[in-house]
């Protein structure tokens, strides 16, 4: 029996379509965001509403599971819920880990993310899994929080726990409306003219699932794994998808003083009208933030693991987006 957490999220989705199509017994989790309809009565599949922070719940869950993928987390920019996102994801990862080595499950992929490796280093060099944490006013709250849970998962491996850890990039791929893909998708549609100079890791979904499964069937443990098929600009996967869709691309350079002035504003904005501002000051920072990843440990590590171009993978969700525009 395999489990997933977040299976009902954006990666928890594909990977959940991956193992079913192996043949694997999924027991897929969710907590408030149910599985939708193509999904839920699919064979071979078992779903559970689980509260992760509930240890009574995750030891029920956990009962004849011999692999897990825990993908689930807390994501949020917003600066009233970050307390709870700092406590929820590594905690929820801490419960997880503790029935893992009480149960003596055979091996757990832990999905992080490059944000759990600091930004300390940027524009300094390639950062690589080597790099150590640094408290740094560049780090995000989410990102201490997956440093933190990646911590959890260090205890467990101490405790004899077999596990890796991936720390994917920002994922791309087709997806629902209400995805992270979708979104981005949707403010390139509507040509949305400002872009910022800042450099980032990012992948296709699926690549980060393959990945997942290949280091699950491997003998690899103890170990952590950036998930970059290329470091690219945010202006360059906007036009890109900007030219996927048939749009205008971003063309007004917004800098950190104009982009500064937006979070103010939009903050502002959002205690006038009560409505969450999607323009945070943490969004800003990552948005001019310049970071580059070294993406070889993996792929010496997987010699017939290989990437999908970006392109491609942008053109893939520019169709996906259209089809679903058209329902």
């Amino acid at each position: 029996m395999i489990l997933v957490t977040g299976a009902s999220g954006f990666l928890g989705k594909h990977l959940v379509r991956h193992l079913l199509a192996q043949g694997l017994q999924v027991r897929a989790l969710y907590h408030t965001h149910e599985p939708t309809p193509d999904l839920k009565n699919l064979p071979g599949i078992t779903w559970a509403q689980c509260d992760l922070l509930d240890i009574f719940d995750v030891e029920e869950v956990m009962k004849d599971v011999t692999d897990v993928y825990h993908c689930a987390a807390i994501v949020t920019f917003e600066k009233d819920k970050r307390e709870y996102m700092l406590h929820a994801n590594p905690a929820s990862t801490a419960n997880i880990v503790n029935q893992a080595v009480e149960q003596g499950i055979r091996k757990m992929v832990y999905v992080s993310s490059i944000a759990a490796l600091g930004r300390a280093a940027a524009n300094k060099k390639e950062i690589t899994e080597e790099e150590e944490w640094d408290e740094s006013k560049y780090n995000s709250a989410y990102g201490t929080s997956k440093f933190l849970a990646e911590m959890e998962v260090w205890r467990g491996i101490g405790e004899g726990l077999n596990a890796v850890i991936v720390n994917p990039g920002i994922i791309l791929g087709a997806g629902a409306s209400t995805d992270l893909s979708a979104q981005l998708m949707k403010v390139v549609y509507k040509e949305f003219p400002f872009y910022s100079r800042g450099v980032n890791a990012w992948v296709d979904v699926q690549d980060v699932v393959n990945a997942m499964v290949m280091l699950m069937a491997s003998g690899i443990a103890a170990e952590r794994f950036i998930l970059n098929a290329g470091n690219h600009g945010y202006q360059e996967i906007f036009t890109l998808m900007a030219k996927a869709l048939g749009k205008k691309p971003p063309h007004i350079y917004a800098g950190p003083a104009m982009t500064g002035l937006a979070w103010r504003l939009s903050a502002m904005r959002s205690l006038l009208t009560g409505k969450r501002s999607i323009i945070t000051r943490e969004t800003v920072n990552n948005s001019n933030a310049v970071c580059y990843y070294n993406n070889e440990k993996l792929l010496k590590a997987l010699p017939s693991f290989k990437y999908s171009p970006i392109e491609q993978t942008i053109s893939a969700m520019a169709q996906s987006f259209i089809e679903n525009m058209r329902k």
